[in-house]
């Protein structure tokens, strides 16, 4: 109950007071409703009428979803959703600000929508949608417990986090700030130490089966594969020139600069190319190559800007060549020399790659869909210097020479297509590298912990909580010394 000198404070409030209050109330609630107009200008039912199954660039059907969390329209496309905000009578804008003019039929029913003065057609209103694809997870309304991982016969070894010196608190906090939504769109968090796998998470619609495409972290498969195919001869070594691969080509903007252009150069992304995905106008840019029909020819056609070697830009370009290179030499796809080699090695059956460097392949990059575990294993044969449960798959020398600092990318260190960052947690410094890709996909081994980390998540093109997580709820276990 209120105290007597809270009761007197409220009776001397005066007439004029009470005026000022009401009128205040007044104004804040005129302002919270302007606010929940603007953040909810449809209703969810509204919304739910544009959902369905429809045609899409490229002959590849996607669905559009409308979320009961945050009222908001989503496209889904290869499993990634995508914000769709509203902008008027069925009018819509996505991300990369390309709008969506929804049709409907004389009765008033959504029949497609219009985009890029193309018409696509609603394929089906007969689909369902999870509430695990809005929802991190739905077993732990109560709370988060700590279960350590399961040995699935996969080739990864489990054990107990209580003995891996991480601290338990601080994971806790992370798991429930990523499930009440404080980090959103994560998909999975694992951490290896010394050798074993003692924290797995996942979130939404992800499991512990379910592939993830890993966007850019691809190439830090290709790199391995490239290493593989070196170690076993099918290329002799990194000094090989690249357009000594491809006679058939009458390539453009051809040079003696160009002509001296390495594998080396391609795999630490020092082509000397005008190629660069953080420069829109680059002739090499990302959008650029994914509307070209043949994506090897694209690269090797644009000019050179600067001697090979000199200055390091990201470019997708380089790892579709190489992907190519080790085409040529093997006489395989790429995927079957994966197959036959890497995954084969590290016991990697299930996972999804499609490597065919043409338009056909715009919404995928060639990139790989694999597990987290199985990203797991790739990172813990890295940190083991290229061994896997005893057997030497890819050579010391090639994984040292992969995590060596051979350029600087966006000003971070960058080895074959790895990237050698630090983070900093609680004002110590931990030096890592990194297979990354767009969406929050990382591969992190941290040498001197003797640990990898892997986390998967939705963010794309916009900031990822991924190096956030590791730096708050991770790292900040090896601050502790002991006494």
């Amino acid at each position: 109950m209120p105290d007597n000198q809270n009761i007197m404070a409220f009776v001397a409030i005066t007439n004029r007071q009470m005026k000022t209050i009401t009128l205040l109330l007044i104004f804040s609630m005129t302002i919270v409703q302007a606010f929940s107009q603007q953040q909810y200008p449809v209703t969810y039912q509204q919304l739910k009428e544009y959902e369905g199954l429809y045609e899409y660039r490229n002959q590849s059907p996607f669905k559009i979803a409308a979320s009961p969390k945050n009222m908001q329209l989503y496209a889904i496309i290869n499993d990634v959703k995508f914000e769709l905000t509203y902008l008027g009578k069925d009018l819509f804008i996505s991300q990369a600000q390309e709008k969506i003019q929804f049709l409907r039929n004389s009765t008033n029913k959504v029949t497609g929508y219009i985009l890029d003065d193309t018409r696509f057609k609603l394929l089906s209103k007969e689909v369902k949608f999870p509430n695990q694809l809005w929802y991190a997870r739905m077993d732990t309304l109560k709370g988060y417990t700590y279960v350590q991982p399961d040995a699935t016969g996969d080739g990864l070894q489990t054990g107990s986090i209580n003995k891996s010196g991480l601290d338990t608190f601080l994971l806790n906090e992370m798991m429930l700030k990523i499930i009440n939504g404080t980090y959103p769109n994560v998909h999975s968090v694992l951490i290896i130490k010394d050798g074993k796998l003692v924290f797995e998470g996942y979130f939404y619609e992800y499991t512990r089966e379910k592939v993830h495409e890993l966007r850019s972290a691809t190439k830090t498969f290709v790199s391995a594969l490239a290493g593989i195919a070196i170690d076993k001869g099918y290329i002799k070594n990194t000094d090989e020139t690249v357009l000594s691969f491809f006679p058939e080509y009458s390539v453009k903007n051809n040079s003696e600069a160009k002509k001296r252009i390495t594998i080396e150069n391609f795999l630490a992304n020092q082509s000397g190319l005008d190629c660069d995905i953080t420069n829109p106008k680059s002739e090499g840019h990302e959008n650029k190559m994914n509307n070209s029909d043949d994506w090897v020819k694209f690269t090797l056609d644009l000019p050179m800007i600067e001697n090979a070697g000199s200055t390091g830009r990201y470019c997708s370009g380089t790892m579709i060549v190489t992907g190519r290179i080790i085409e040529k030499q093997t006489k395989m796809t790429l995927p079957e020399f994966a197959k036959q080699t890497l995954f084969k090695d590290l016991g990697i059956r299930n996972y999804v790659w499609n490597f065919k460097p043409d338009k056909s392949s715009t919404e995928t990059i060639c990139e790989v869909f694999l597990n987290s575990r199985d990203m797991a294993k790739f990172g813990l044969l890295f940190l083991n210097k290229g061994q896997w449960n005893g057997r030497q798959v890819i050579s010391p020398d090639w994984v040292k020479r992969s995590l060596s600092r051979h350029s600087v990318i966006q000003g971070v260190d960058y080895g074959y297509f790895w990237w050698i960052k630090y983070l900093d947690a609680d004002g110590v410094r931990y030096f890592g590298k990194a297979a990354q890709g767009n969406g929050g996909q990382k591969i992190y081994i941290w040498e001197e912990q003797n640990m990898v980390t892997v986390i998967t998540g939705g963010n794309y093109n916009i900031q990822s909580p991924s190096d956030e997580l590791i730096s708050k709820y991770i790292l900040p276990a090896f601050n502790k010394k002991p006494h």
